[in-house]
């Protein structure tokens, strides 16, 4: 089991060019992760695998959002978040992450994979507001009206969670072409 370490307000920041990899049985639990992942979030394989991945959810992020996650990835959509973690030393590190269903032969799925990258601090600046909003409303009243808040927020705007995810977390240029690439190589 892995050990909760005490929260840090530290953020690791680590280059643009560096990509996570973690894939997860359908339960959570991790089964691959790359040398990017233990370095960037300081666990060993030997540590990380077999474990929940939620292990490694920063206490701040609402749990509305993974539900949201959860659900998509489970109905064979992808999706993508804005994500933070936690550290192993307690610091924080946010990422983008595009998350995908692995299906067998008989299209049934298998796994889920998570592609992550740093998240530019413009990107993080915006959820941020959404994100405390999100927790606090967690704390007080449930993951429903967490989820409730963050439809009214989206339907301001005309947007879908999806929507709204990709239109922040659009990559630009040579950093959308390396990403793609990187994704049909691990498929």
């Amino acid at each position: 089991m892995i050990y909760r370490p005490i929260v840090l307000d530290e953020e690791i920041k680590f280059s643009k060019k560096k990509f996570i990899v973690s894939k997860t049985d359908l339960t959570g639990k991790i089964i691959f992760i790359n040398k990017n992942f233990a370095e960037i979030s300081g666990y060993s394989e030997e540590e990380l695998i077999g474990e929940p991945h939620n292990a490694l959810r920063h206490p701040d992020m609402p749990r509305a959002v993974f539900f949201i996650v959860w659900q998509s990835l489970l109905a064979g959509n992808p999706v993508s978040g804005v994500i933070k973690n936690l550290a192993k030393d307690g610091r924080y590190y946010w990422v983008i992450a595009d998350f995908e269903a692995k299906r067998d032969m008989n299209g049934h799925i298998v796994a889920l994979t998570a592609f992550r990258r740093s998240a530019p601090q413009d990107v993080v600046d915006t959820v941020e507001d959404i994100y405390s909003t999100m927790y606090a409303i967690e704390q007080k009243h449930g993951i429903e009206q967490s989820l409730a808040y963050l439809e009214s927020f989206l339907d301001e705007k005309n947007l879908t969670y999806p929507k709204f995810i990709e239109e922040l977390t659009r990559s630009k240029g040579m950093l959308e072409i390396l990403l793609n690439s990187f994704k049909r190589m691990l498929r």
